[in-house]
């Protein structure tokens, strides 16, 4: 049995770290309470846009787009996010699972024919052990979303895939549902669908300037822009919900241990004032 003195060492520790990770929940805490605001703020938009796309896609039968262009598969892209740090439970596992399932699903093409994009630390360094050369440093995106640089980064792969440099584009990311749910997500980028599924054609009447096609060719680039800064936000949210919920996970794991702690420790005590008493009174019965 451990000595008290030992017990007593493990106490300390164990409050240490319920400290760090209690304290480590408030900060992902604020941070994921920041993160909602944005996608709730943001959302309306970017649906918004979308939608007027789609209803329109829906009424005209004579709308082409280099990037609804399908053609044989040479070439892929893959976009994963991910976090910079760790202690988020099982997030970054769970992308690094996704992205080796999406390499052998592609492994056909040849290894210098998926082309990966990692949006974060963690995924860049899967991405090197993988044996695959990441095509960009993107660390700061993932600890803060900026729009600018998520337009750059979607221009960039658009001219790729306008240039037949690249026939497809996934997207692997966790979708934001709720603090307690974040949905790993596998989506095509590109090629897009250009004609809307039956189901969500309308009947809103537009009037066009100054053609169907010009205000196609301005549309489609802004949605795709907006889809990948979502698949940002949605990573950001999740991570921090993820972070919060293992820290919480953690802190009362380290209560738990100190109630069995703190028992092993008052019977170890009691034991020793018993052991004493009885020596004491074993001699003086002498």
């Amino acid at each position: 049995m451990a000595s008290l003195k030992e017990i007593k060492t493990r106490i300390q520790s164990v409050h240490s770290t319920q400290k760090i990770t209690s304290a480590m929940k408030m900060v992902s805490s604020a941070k994921l309470r920041k993160a909602e605001k944005t996608i709730a703020s943001f959302y309306p938009y970017n649906e918004s846009l979308s939608n007027v796309l789609t209803d329109f896609l829906s009424q005209e039968d004579d709308i082409s787009s280099i990037f609804a262009t399908r053609r044989e598969l040479n070439r892929v892209a893959l976009v994963v996010f991910s976090s910079n740090s760790s202690l988020c439970g099982s997030f970054n596992a769970n992308v690094a699972k996704q992205l080796s399932m999406k390499i052998h699903k592609y492994q056909s093409l040849g290894h210098e024919n998926i082309l990966i994009f990692p949006i974060g630390k963690k995924i860049a360094a899967t991405c090197k052990k993988l044996g695959f050369e990441p095509q960009g440093d993107f660390q700061e995106m993932a600890d803060k979303p900026n729009y600018d640089e998520t337009s750059e980064l979607a221009d960039r792969i658009m001219t790729l895939f306008s240039r037949n440099e690249i026939d497809r584009v996934e997207l692997i990311y966790h979708h934001f549902k709720n603090k307690s749910s974040q949905i790993l997500t596998s989506e095509m980028y590109l090629p897009i669908q250009l004609k809307p599924q039956e189901k969500h054609a309308t009947k809103s009447n537009f009037i066009v300037e100054p053609d169907k096609q010009t205000l196609t060719d301005i549309l489609i680039p802004k949605v795709l822009k907006l889809r990948l800064y979502t698949a940002l936000l949605d990573s950001n949210a999740s991570e921090h919900a993820a972070r919060t919920m293992a820290m919480q996970t953690a802190t009362d794991n380290a209560n738990d241990l100190l109630q069995d702690l703190s028992l092993q420790f008052n019977k170890s005590r009691q034991q020793a004032i018993t052991s004493e008493l009885l020596d004491i009174m074993g001699g003086s019965f002498k």
